[in-house]
């Protein structure tokens, strides 16, 4: 287990899934390094559907807030981030977000 309490077969398949930040897009290479993203923040939600990784930026401005009212802030519209542009999985949970 790592500090996140991911599984050590989830950590690997996330890593071989996630080659790009789940929100902005930017692949990850030796300056760019991914961090680990609970989708809705909850650290109890251990799942391929909540779990991505993603650039420090987008980690820092998203915080704990929710994503719905993220992808509304200032910082994804000068990064051109929406509903539209992130990942398949974030997609996913935006849907789910909305059923709620």
């Amino acid at each position: 287990m790592n500090n996140w309490n991911i599984p050590k077969q989830m950590e690997h398949t996330i890593r071989t899934r996630d080659k790009h930040c789940a929100y902005c897009g930017v692949q990850f290479t030796e300056n760019t390094k991914p961090t680990w993203e609970h989708i809705i923040n909850d650290e109890n939600i251990i799942t391929y559907e909540n779990i991505v990784l993603c650039c420090r930026s987008c980690n820092s401005s998203k915080g704990a807030k929710e994503l719905s009212t993220w992808l509304k802030s200032r910082y994804c519209n000068e990064h051109k981030i929406t509903r539209d542009t992130v990942s398949d999985i974030v997609k996913r949970a935006l849907l789910e977000e909305q059923k709620t």
